[in-house]
Parts: structure tokens; C-alpha cells; sequence
């Protein structure tokens, strides 16, 4: 007697696809739902018309590049001496030349900050 082979043909893998699909569908309904939306009677704070200034314990560059902390004109090694290996924040201007910041970061990081931010305005428009 002579078997004949059957010929199978490979079957569409969509119905995994499809289940992965609807789970994650699922998944994001449920965690956009977990945060409570705000009270629609609820008016926010605007800061817009507040004075900015910088946080105390930031280091100041100018727009000529001239630092300084507190109000208090410095340099880079002063300014490690006194504060130690620790984060630094630095406020520069918005018109100081960008190789002037560069400079500055670099020496603090050398001088051994253990990182160092720029503090920037935010905008939200």
C-alpha cells in the first residue's frame, strides 16, 4: 500500500499577534484610567509674573563670564576649595558665549565636582 504525504501547509501565526495586541490594548485602557483626572473647579497657581532668580546654592555665570556665588565673585578652584566632591549647580546667562560655559563646567569637573547641572528656565507655552 502506498502512503501518500499530506502536505501541510504552515498555518498564519496572526492569532498570537492579535492576542498580544489586544492585551496591550488593555493594559494602557487600564493605566490611563489610574490617575485621577483634577477637579474641573480647581484653578492653578500661574507663575509667570514672578521674578526669577537663582536657587542659593548655584553658581552664577554672567554674560561677560565673570562667576559668581551669593553675589560674591569666584573662580572655579575657590568655589571647590570651599564646597568640596559635590554636585554643582551652575545658572548661566542666557547671552554668555557657550565655549566661556564649557570652560567652566570642565574646570569644576576636573577640579573633582561630582556632577555638575545647568540650571535653565523652563517655558511652558
Amino acid at each position: 500500500m502506498i502512503r501518500y504525504d499530506r502536505i501541510r501547509r504552515k498555518r498564519d501565526s496572526t492569532i498570537p499577534l492579535i492576542n498580544v495586541v489586544f492585551l496591550m490594548l488593555i493594559f494602557f485602557l487600564i493605566a490611563g484610567t489610574v490617575a485621577q483626572p483634577l477637579d474641573p473647579d480647581l484653578d492653578l497657581v500661574n507663575t509667570s509674573e514672578l521674578d526669577g532668580r537663582e536657587p542659593p546654592d548655584a553658581l552664577v555665570l554672567h554674560a561677560d563670564g565673570a562667576l559668581t556665588f551669593r553675589g560674591s565673585p569666584t573662580d572655579p578652584e575657590t568655589y571647590m576649595i570651599r564646597h568640596g566632591a559635590e554636585p554643582v549647580r551652575i545658572v548661566p546667562d542666557r547671552n554668555v558665549a557657550g565655549s566661556r560655559l564649557i570652560e567652566v563646567t570642565s574646570a569644576l569637573r576636573r577640579l573633582g565636582a561630582t556632577a555638575v547641572f545647568a540650571v535653565t528656565e523652563r517655558a511652558i507655552e
